[in-house]
């Protein structure tokens, strides 16, 4: 269940929510807190960053931020459930 490496896989919930449960090597930054701590972590504005919330609507609120403040590759996958899906999917490929 880990992240694909070329990936950054980014947890937008609560810490509480993040520590119940996540993707393997994803970083958390909770949505409303996005803006202050995407450049320190992911200074690279065309990485490929793949978002996931609870149910995709603060994933959605974050890729938003992150599109206007010109990451260029932000994809909202919604759900734990479907980041997980498509991560095992993923390394099951490799």
């Amino acid at each position: 269940m880990s992240a694909v490496a070329d990936e950054v896989w980014i947890d937008v919930r609560t810490p509480e929510e993040h520590a119940a449960g996540h993707v393997d090597g994803t970083l958390l930054m909770p949505h409303d807190q996005i803006a202050a701590l995407i450049s320190e972590q992911v200074p690279d504005k065309n990485a490929d960053i793949q978002l996931y919330c609870r149910s995709g609507r603060r994933a959605d609120v974050a890729r938003d931020i992150l599109l206007q403040m010109g990451y260029t590759r932000v994809t909202n996958h919604g759900s734990l459930e479907n980041a997980l899906a498509i991560t095992q999917q993923q390394k099951s490929d490799d």
